[in-house]
């Protein structure tokens, strides 16, 4: 299939986007060679068990992430501004949904953006459960801002054994859309992994956009292989150009 016969006859866009995006801004991966779980144990930082057993070791490792993506060079790179300049354009046609924790996808521009697993920039209260802007580090001494609640705060990232956010809007929209697009994502975290198949049933035509190929690349009708600041602008003048939307 052609890209002119991609973008033209679609409507309803779902995005997927993974670490991969965010790596040439500066954060790390998790899964690669190199990635956060290679030098950190994720069953001791990112399970709800890690973190009753030692909270303060988990909120050291959040707090260091924290403070990483509010750090002066770390900014959108071409690809979130693309994805923004494109869901501006679309507005509810398009659903960018994100398993990245970071916001670089609303500073590119981006707008409302599901994040199924959570945002650093906000802290989640165990107490009254309400979650709540926080861009500052969380200890024992940090109070809720809802029920003044102390020691009650944790990242608001959901963690594994924990259940997606927004999972029944998502799967909707799949069911719904006609061009699902996964974007620097490894391929094998579910239930997002598990989305191209949930896309593909509902008749949607399916493209990867990947530094490499993910662990579910053959279930992709279409695949462009390359840097995210590369890929993603190119295809998003396509779209732009052959739906005729000005962005």
């Amino acid at each position: 299939m052609t890209s002119s016969s991609v973008t033209s006859s679609s409507k309803r866009i779902v995005v997927l986007t993974g670490a991969g995006i965010s790596k040439e801004s500066g954060l790390d991966t998790f899964r690669d060679a190199d990635g956060i779980w290679s030098q950190v144990s994720l069953e001791e930082v990112a399970t709800p068990e890690g973190f009753r057993r030692d909270p303060v070791k988990v909120q050291a490792f959040y707090n260091a992430r924290r403070r990483q993506l509010q750090d002066q060079a770390v900014k959108p790179n071409l690809a979130h501004r693309a994805l923004g300049r494109l869901h501006r354009a679309l507005g509810e046609e398009m659903l960018l949904v994100t398993q990245n924790i970071d916001d670089l996808h609303e500073r590119g521009g981006a707008g409302p953006v599901l994040h199924m697993h959570g945002e650093l920039l906000r802290a989640r209260c165990l107490a009254c459960r309400a979650d709540s802007v926080w861009t500052a580090d969380i200890d024992s001494a940090s109070r809720c801002s809802r029920c003044s609640s102390t020691g009650q705060l944790r990242p608001h990232v959901v963690w594994f054994g924990e259940m997606p956010l927004e999972m029944e809007r998502i799967y909707g929209a799949l069911a719904d859309c006609d061009l699902f697009v996964s974007i620097g994502t490894s391929g094998n975290v579910y239930p997002a992994a598990g989305f191209v198949a949930e896309a593909r049933e509902a008749g949607a035509h399916t493209l990867e956009l990947n530094l490499e190929p993910s662990e579910g690349a053959t279930l992709f009708a279409e695949k462009r292989y390359g840097p995210a600041s590369e890929l993603v602008p190119l295809w998003v003048e396509e779209v732009l150009a052959e739906t005729g939307v000005a962005g």
